[in-house]
């Protein structure tokens, strides 16, 4: 046989002259081999080949001491000294000169690479054995092999060597469904065990904490109860190891009742029968018995260990009680296990989730030694409680530490990364990962998509889901999320549509692309996807329930609606969608009318609600109405006003003109201004015309935020409608500097239950010819109306300038194919990236006139519901609208 090239870089040592010697007994049994890559002497080589003859090395008993050749002697020394590597080259010396290896050699060999977990090594003695012993593998031999190969994890080579054994006995079976019962294989696991009872062999104290462990695993109450009757059957009901896995079993059954009376009924108690009961009772969700069994376990004198000092720890955590937490962590600490890793590392996970922030940091900074689990636990509790900079710079520490990050810290990283836009730190653990071999965990790319999606890397995050073999469902819905949050929300939707023909999306999943679908305005997507939640009951809660409805609210079907607000009036969130969406539509007496509804409901409103509010009577003009709720919001109602509520003021004053009042409100608030108040006062300056106050407003922003794309829009066209070209030039000079690419316009129309996408000067639509045609058929009207060529295609170079920028015209396009595709007389839902300019408005709405339908554009800002000529917005809501100072 041809030695590998793996095979020859064995290191292999000692005297060869030895082998040379037609006398066995003058080899020295102490002595190590060596191999010579030399060929030896024919001569010398036939004498060790026909000294070796009569031996016959398929043979199963054990070869005495005294009869046993030197040389397995010596190997079996060097497996019984522990050293793989000496031993493994004695091994590789003795098949390259042919000397015959003994059964016993070779399974001592085996025990050796199992303990050592020398793989690749116990691989090769196994394809030696293989071909050198026949077919079929002796008893002890098979179960060595079995034994070494369920330790690493290699099931297959374990049932093939299962497979060959000429004879088998208890140790065999119970290694193999031992190994299928740890690697999560229950129903491989169970069906061996029934097959083994089906040839006679009887189980013993070892087989049924295997099976028993599939049972739990596999959640079968019922498969489990049979094993319960077969533990009886066979005697083994009183025997505490096999008892407490019945316990632990019905544990993960669901089925506390039977384990309690199991725990109850046991004559002799250890620390694992009362960690097993007490653990089950919290993973069970019943926190308060699992309490009182811990008391009782104190009472009797039973002193607890350390998976029952994390058991309680835990137990806090899911109880959401801190203070509770502290009296045990005040218990613990008078115990031996005070200064335990686990122990501290689960003291940090309890005081993060339920907001004591602080202790978890104490617990933390006075550990002596900190391990991997101690850094993630404090990173991840940064970030749980919107700490992202914290968890960062906890990150950077543990770097200097030296401390190899698992995939739950980058994880975690990660997600820091993505709340505070970090994409530089983002692509470092990316490239980590990649190094690390953390890449081939899901948890680190779904985590990596959220990451890129977020930091505006869209296609990153494609290249990285694309890469994963093994999509679960928050693979999909991460990569939708990230699709719908950089306006790729049509996108988003054909994802869904190729995840339901390999998964079973979840009520994450369908939140998600509900939210798509009210981005474009998808109705008839949205209502599939509600009516599948409804025949699946897949997670119907609060969050999907008002995903529909904010999903009809975006879509323009009040109807629709309020038939899904009906179904739950309870809850605040409900309430506060229906508020937004009169809101949007303008409606402030309307909303304020549902919000007196809501009190009378015994609803409480909250920091949501009155956001709705002020935005109602900002974009109804209702400026009492407004300061009044603002200031009865935390006299009357306990809701401390926020950022938002005071940008909604600003916007409020802004666009009632008393812009003085606005930067005075500003000026006096309790808390540093964000770039989202001055950019409602920025709104305010375009609307009136107030340059220097918009500039002032202009510079506040971006010393914060010199990246968002909308303010520099808003500035835009503050210096466009008041005629200052060279400040537009400007300000777009500084853009490109920025790399800020403006979005083109883009508008959807659903027809027939398909979407369709219009950009501006999109030339790849198939149908553009007719659009075109039918648009040139309204333009000619208009003249003939009396219109004027600006107002009807918006022919002046200066005004197509601008809005370019602002709209993009794309909802022309989106109008003419519903007009070319859908029945005369059928509304017509069109929604759009960005605003509306004016002339759009004036087209749109004799559009509405000439051909008799309703057409509804929601844009960035709001609704426009155009009939007979005339508009919801009462002509005040398209871009470009302005109002000059009195």
């Amino acid at each position: 046989m041809v030695l590998s090239a793996k095979a020859s870089s064995f290191p292999v040592h000692a005297d060869f002259e030895c082998l040379n010697s037609h006398n066995r007994e003058a080899i020295n049994p102490n002595s190590t081999l060596t191999f010579s890559f030399r060929p030896p002497k024919l001569q010398s080589l036939c004498t060790v080949k026909n000294s070796q003859r009569s031996l016959n090395i398929t043979t199963t008993t054990t070869i005495s001491s005294a009869s046993r050749c030197p040389t397995n002697t010596r190997l079996v020394q060097l497996c019984a000294d522990g050293n793989l590597e000496k031993a493994l080259g004695h091994f590789v010396s003795m098949r390259e000169l042919e000397i015959p290896i003994e059964e016993e050699s070779i399974v001592a060999l085996i025990r050796l690479c199992e303990y050592r977990r020398g793989y690749d090594e116990g691989d090769y003695v196994c394809k030696y054995a293989f071909s050198s012993l026949g077919a079929l593998l002796s008893l002890k031999l098979g179960n060595a092999l079995l034994s070494m190969f369920v330790r690493f994890g290699e099931l297959g080579k374990a049932w093939n060597v299962f497979g060959r054994m000429a004879d088998r006995d208890l140790f065999s079976w119970n290694v193999l469904v031992g190994g299928y019962a740890k690697s999560g294989a229950f129903d491989e696991a169970l069906s061996l065990y029934h097959r083994m009872l089906w040839i006679g062999m009887r189980p013993d104290v070892y087989t049924f904490p295997c099976v028993l462990r599939s049972c739990g695993g596999a959640q079968d109450v019922v498969r489990a109860r049979e094993v319960h009757v077969h533990v009886i059957r066979f005697g083994f009901d009183v025997d505490v190891d096999v008892v407490n896995a019945l316990i632990t079993m019905y544990v993960k059954c669901e089925d506390i009742m039977s384990a309690r009376i199991l725990f109850d009924r046991m004559p002799i108690r250890d620390r694992i029968s009362w960690n097993a009961m007490i653990s089950g009772y919290f993973e069970n969700g019943d926190c308060l018995k699992g309490l009182e069994l811990f008391f009782k376990m104190r009472e009797l004198s039973v002193d607890p260990d350390l998976m029952t000092m994390t058991s309680l720890i835990s137990a806090c955590e899911l109880l959401g009680d801190g203070k509770l937490g502290k009296e045990v962590h005040g218990y613990v600490s008078r115990t031996m296990y005070r200064g335990d890793v686990s122990v501290c590392n689960s003291l940090i996970q309890m005081y993060s989730a339920t907001g004591f922030l602080e202790e978890a940091e104490k617990v933390f900074s006075r550990m002596e030694s900190r391990d991997v689990v101690s850094w993630t636990a404090m990173i991840s509790g940064y970030e749980d409680n919107a700490m992202p900079d914290k968890a960062l710079e906890t990150y950077e520490t543990m770097e200097l530490d030296r401390v190899m990050p698992d995939e739950i810290t980058i994880a975690s990283v990660l997600s820091a990364c993505a709340s505070l836009g970090r994409l530089d730190i983002g692509v470092k653990l990316h490239e980590l990962a990649k190094r690390t071999g953390h890449m081939s965990y899901t948890i680190v790319a779904n985590s990596l998509i959220d990451m890129y999606s977020k930091c505006k890397c869209i296609d990153k995050a494609l290249e990285v889901y694309h890469r994963i073999p093994d999509k679960n469902v928050i693979s999909w819905t991460s990569i939708m999320v990230g699709l719908r949050i950089n306006d790729r929300s049509l996108e988003a939707l054909m994802y869904f549509r190729q995840m339901r023909q390999h998964l079973t999306p979840n009520s994450v999943t369908l939140v998600a692309v509900l939210s798509a679908c009210a981005r474009i305005g998808a109705l008839m997507c949205g209502k599939e996807i509600h009516a599948h939640a409804l025949k699946t009951r897949v997670g119907f809660d609060r969050y999907l329930s008002n995903a529909i409805l904010d999903m009809y609210v975006r879509c323009g079907r009040m109807r629709l609606a309020k038939n899904q607000f009906n179904l739950d009036k309870n809850d605040v969130g409900a309430w506060n969608i229906m508020l937004a969406g009169f809101a949007q539509r303008g409606q402030g007496a309307t909303a304020l009318r549902l919000f007196l509804r809501m009190l009378e409901s015994k609803v409480y409103p909250d920091d949501i609600t009155f956001i709705a509010l002020l935005c109602a009577c900002s974009r109804s003009a209702m400026v009492d109405e407004g300061l009044e709720y603002f200031s009865s919001m935390e006299l009357k109602y306990d809701v401390i006003p926020n950022l938002k509520h005071y940008a909604c003021v600003v916007d409020l004053l802004g666009r009632a003109g008393q812009l003085d009042v606005a930067l005075e409100l500003i000026e006096k608030m309790p808390m540093e201004s964000d770039p989202a108040i001055w950019g409602a006062l920025l709104n305010a300056c375009r609307i009136h015309r107030q340059v220097r106050l918009g500039e002032l407003a202009a510079q506040h922003i971006f010393k914060k935020d010199a990246k968002s794309i909308g303010y520099y829009i808003l500035f835009l066209n503050l210096y466009a409608e008041s005629g200052k070209w060279d400040e537009v030039a400007e300000v777009r000079r500084i853009m490109k500097d920025e790399g800020l690419i403006v979005d083109p316009g883009c508008s959807w129309v659903e027809v027939k239950g398909k979407v369709h996408a219009f950009l501006s000067d999109d030339k790849s639509h198939p149908q553009l010819t007719e659009t075109n045609a039918v648009l040139e058929g309204i333009y000619e009207k208009m003249k003939a109306a009396g219109f004027s060529d600006q107002e009807c295609s918006c022919l002046d170079e200066i005004e197509t300038s601008k809005t370019d920028i602002f709209c993009g015209h794309s909802e022309r396009q989106a109008i003419a194919f519903g007009l070319i595709n859908t029945p005369p007389g059928m509304p017509i839902w069109i929604t759009k990236n960005l605003y509306m300019c004016q002339n759009c408005h004036s087209i749109v709405k004799f559009i509405s006139k000439v051909v008799r339908r309703e057409i509804s554009v929601r844009d960035t800002e709001q609704f426009h519901h155009f009939k007979d000529g005339a508009c919801s917005c009462g002509d005040q809501g398209y871009w470009g609208r302005t109002e000059k100072k009195a």
